[in-house]
């Protein structure tokens, strides 16, 4: 089982709400007592929050399943069911949050933000809540809303100034060591780095961030290696560090032609182009290597590029690498356009606008009319379609918001199929004579318009 997890996808599901409670009080010599149903209780939300104590996605990665508490339904005497608890999942900062097909939900950056990602559902009014003048003693309620279900992909991108890429074995995890209070796992062989590591360092009054990620070598864009999947922890970096192996033994390698692979695999990548770029030739601890560093450190100045020969060993060239580092930094950062306060921008719904569209379809069966919108939607949603009354209900309800209005200029005619939703849809044969009126109730429960 890996300790570093930084892509999961979560199932998520939001609480349903409950149903509301259709009840009529009952007292000894009170035989009109009225509707006394209460409401039910909302659905438990899923809430993601950034927790500064958090630096992998493992718990999710084990369990990736994660659902909310449901809404208790109504009772009698006026009592409210309970509400559903709330799902807070703890993220690292950095995490993205996104859908299956790439569309971006949100960036959680700093502490405590928060992210509603999965809302719980209504809960459903009791009869007592539905009363009305028209409507004394209802003899129905509305059901709870189901909560949301979806799945969302969280990647982690680690917040760091500066990014340390390179060849394995290159030095990155050494050089890290050396220059912060970071202890990664430092060995003598290839890819010992499978996760990214941050170390804080300290350059005179100026505190950085910087990220260690696993080497990439040629062809990593294709698969080789450990891929260049680890590359979206450098995203937020305001400058790049090339960390160059002077000292390696390996045929065909040098400090230029390793800068250019680099290069290349940070370009097929994309979207890194305009970070400033250090190189960093390391190991001239070794005589070998130092002759090296000194052969190529014209040619790769020639390219613009700063160059600082350093060894993580005996600590030389440290101090002017990590001061040049705090010089990015407090450029990048004085750049950075400051953060307004947000603001809430309430844009209120045309007084014409009726909230929902009639449009008519073509099929194999024929055609149809088919309803779409919030409200129509939510409340056949909320329609205990087993009680006539509630079904009158829902037609008082469409009628008020002007469907059948609609329906009649769109053409429809009796008997014809009108869908109302998307796929969870609700179809029915339209009965235009049905007229809209609670005066025309029977008793509780049913509704003399829709019998036959």
């Amino acid at each position: 089982m890996p300790s570093f997890v930084d892509r999961v996808v979560l199932h998520l599901a939001a609480g349903n709400g409950g149903h509301g409670c259709a009840s009529v009080h009952r007292e000894k010599f009170k035989p009109l007592g009225g509707p006394d149903g209460g409401n039910g209780g909302r659905g438990g939300d899923i809430v993601l929050v950034v927790d500064p104590n958090t630096t992998t996605l493992l718990d999710y990665h084990r369990s990736p399943h994660r659902r909310a508490g449901n809404g208790a339904p109504g009772e009698g005497g006026h009592r409210n069911g309970a509400e559903g608890g709330d799902i807070i999942l703890k993220v690292p900062d950095g995490t993205v949050v996104s859908r299956p097909d790439g569309e971006v939900l949100a960036d959680l950056v700093g502490a405590d933000t928060r992210l509603v990602v999965a809302r719980g559902g209504r809960g459903g009014l009791g009869n007592a809540a539905l009363a009305s003048t028209r409507r004394k003693a209802p003899g129905f309620a509305l059901l709870g809303e189901p909560g949301e279900s979806l799945d969302v992909v969280l990647e982690l991108k680690s917040i760091a100034d500066i990014g340390l890429v390179g060849y394995p074995s290159a030095g990155k995890s050494s050089l890290i060591a050396a220059v912060s209070a970071a202890r990664p796992k430092i060995a003598d062989y290839p890819f010992t780095t499978l996760v990214p590591n941050l170390g804080v360092v300290e350059a005179g009054d100026v505190r950085f961030t910087v990220a260690d990620v696993p080497g990439l070598i040629e062809g990593a864009s294709e698969g080789r290696g450990l891929g260049h999947t680890f590359l979206r922890h450098v995203e937020r970096c305001a400058a790049l560090a090339h960390v160059v192996d002077c000292a390696t033994l390996e045929p065909g390698r040098d400090p230029l032609s390793d800068v250019d692979v680099i290069e290349a695999e940070l370009e097929r990548y994309g979207g890194l182009d305009d970070r400033p770029r250090l190189v960093v030739l390391n190991k001239i601890d070794v005589p070998e290597a130092r002759e090296l560093a000194e052969f190529v450190r014209a040619d790769v100045e020639a390219r613009g590029w700063r160059v600082f020969s350093v060894s993580a060993v005996s600590r030389e060239g440290l101090r002017e690498l990590t001061f040049e580092m705090a010089r990015i930094v407090t450029a990048a950062r004085s750049a950075a356009p400051a953060t307004e306060p947000t603001r809430l921008v309430l844009r209120p719904v045309a007084v014409d606008d009726d909230g929902f569209t009639v449009t008519k379809e073509h099929d194999h069966n024929g055609e149809r009319f088919r309803v779409r919108g919030a409200k129509p939607e939510r409340w056949v949603r909320q329609t205990d379609f087993t009680n006539d009354e509630a079904v009158g209900y829902l037609a008082d309800r469409l009628a008020r918001l002007g469907v059948e209005d609609e329906l009649v200029k769109a053409g429809a005619q009796e008997g014809d199929e009108v869908v109302i939703g998307g796929e969870d849809a609700v179809v029915f044969d339209w009965e235009p004579t049905l007229q809209a009126g609670a005066e025309r109730l029977g008793p509780r429960g049913s509704d003399p318009r829709l019998e036959r």
